[in-house]
């Protein structure tokens, strides 16, 4: 049996118990900074496997780092395994928290870790029996949700010596994304004013809530300045308590996104200055809470064409009629627009035509070649920064229906069931092959730098986060 024989044996025989995990952790959901029970049931089962465990990674107590090998090359793959807050959900098609007002894996993230672990788990045992050198990486990343994980982790320095990263994230069909993504800075601006009575002496009064909606009107002035592809969101966290009462502290915080790091710095630059002007004019002071900042994903094109290939070599997806009907209707309870938006999606994602009819299909099985122009995606992550800083390629399997909203309760359901399951080994598989092959293939490795060094221009990563930035 070849070494590649030996990875698909190794998963297809611990199928089970792979599943098991992801559903276990399904059942243990827990947001950003606080997943401790998905963290030590991965690191628990790596460490039994022989990996050396070392776990506090950029400050944060639930990330972990497991490696196992010996020389070169070392290869990374980036798990994660934080839920999203609200979106609690039954295995159902209608919508059914099994806790009022609890978290869900909104965005598969229990599938997402699990299947990490497994591609490098089955990578271990062909080395093994193989004899093949170089080092393997599992990365337990939290609080992706809030892009606050792989940011600290990469400002401690933990992906520097990696010569390739791979990475996936569940989804609605099966391709390589190697498409970019959007920049991004999130932080809070506190003001304070002085409380007074809003009846009785307002002018004795210096409005903290003036400050925030000042600012607020000084950034939509500012939105006819910056690129179109650029995104500016905000909630006011604090506005006070009482209206007779003037509020002596007001709180907005905002997200500012755009496609290239330099864009957002700039944007961000524009921003502390209204933020100044917006107190002065309200007579109040102000300070800023930088919270995290991301890069945009800088694709690898010799790492995408790999994750291709043995996607495409795996092939072996296949959903029962019970699954596509649990799909239908899942479908069913989705916003107007949402699957034919799918469908779009993925026609400019992919470089074939594809026939409207395979709309009809809730559950897409094939593989699809990715486009030389892909769209760029309209969120952010912080996989984007390991992407500045080693080759790193990225796939997305199908584990949810076609046109599923991201980050909705039908999303927790599909990860929860067979439907997630089946994509989660279907995509350890295609990892755990195209990190074989980068372990044995020094010339593919030196292409993937080359293409890295390429993309980059010269430019290097410097992280985003201020040196008293702590995750939060």
């Amino acid at each position: 049996m070849d070494a590649s024989d030996i990875i698909l044996e190794h998963i297809r025989a611990n199928d089970e118990e792979l599943s098991y995990i992801a559903k276990d952790i399904w059942d243990h959901p827990q947001v950003a900074l606080q997943e401790e029970y998905a963290a030590k049931l991965l690191a628990r089962k790596l460490e039994e496997e022989g990996f050396s465990i070392s776990w506090g990674a950029g400050g944060m107590p639930t990330a972990f780092i497991a490696e196992w090998g010996e020389g070169a090359p070392t290869i990374g793959f980036l798990g994660e395994y934080d839920a999203l807050p609200g979106l609690s959900q039954q295995l159902a098609s209608e919508k059914s928290p099994i806790e009022a007002g609890g978290a869900g894996h909104g965005c598969g993230h229990n599938l997402y870790g699990t299947a990490c672990m497994a591609s490098v788990m089955a990578l271990k045992a062909a080395m093994e029996q193989g004899g093949i050198e170089g080092k393997i990486r599992f990365y337990g990343c939290p609080a992706e949700e809030t892009l606050v994980g792989k940011t600290f982790m990469a400002r401690d320095g933990v992906f520097d010596d990696l010569d390739a990263a791979i990475s996936w994230h569940p989804g609605d069909t099966n391709i390589t994304w190697n498409g970019s993504s959007l920049a991004m800075n999130s932080f809070k601006v506190n003001f304070h004013g002085v409380a007074a009575h809003a009846g009785g002496s307002p002018w004795l009064g210096r409005s903290a809530l003036d400050g925030v909606m000042l600012m607020d009107a000084g950034v939509n002035y500012m939105r006819e300045h910056v690129p179109p592809e650029s995104r500016i969101h905000s909630v006011v966290t604090s506005g006070g308590q009482a209206p007779n009462v003037v509020p002596a502290f007001a709180q907005v915080w905002y997200f500012v996104r755009a496609p290239q790091r330099e864009q957002v710095e700039e944007m961000y630059r524009w921003m502390q200055d209204i933020a100044k002007g917006a107190a002065l004019m309200s007579g109040t002071t102000h300070e800023i809470e930088f919270i995290t900042g991301c890069y945009d994903i800088l694709p690898n094109r010799v790492i995408s064409d790999l994750l291709y290939d043995k996607m495409a070599a795996v092939d072996d997806m296949a959903f029962t009629e019970q699954e596509r009907q649990f799909a239908r209707q899942l479908q069913a309870t989705f916003p107007d627009g949402s699957v034919q938006n799918g469908y779009d999606w993925m026609q400019k994602s992919t470089s074939v035509e594809l026939d409207p009819g395979t709309m009809d299909d809730p559950l897409w099985e094939g593989v699809f070649p990715h486009s030389p122009t892909p769209p760029r995606l309209g969120g952010s992550t912080e996989v984007a920064d390991v992407s500045w800083i080693t080759p790193t390629g990225q796939i997305t399997t199908t584990c949810w229906p076609l046109g599923t909203p991201g980050h909705s309760w039908q999303t927790v359901a599909s990860s929860g069931s067979s439907i997630g399951a089946k994509g989660m080994i279907f995509a350890a598989k295609t990892m755990a092959l195209a990190g074989l092959d980068l372990l044995t293939k020094p010339d593919l490795v030196a292409a993937a730098q080359a293409d890295f060094e390429r993309a980059r221009g010269g430019k290097t990563y410097v992280t985003p986060l201020p040196p008293e930035a702590v995750p939060r």
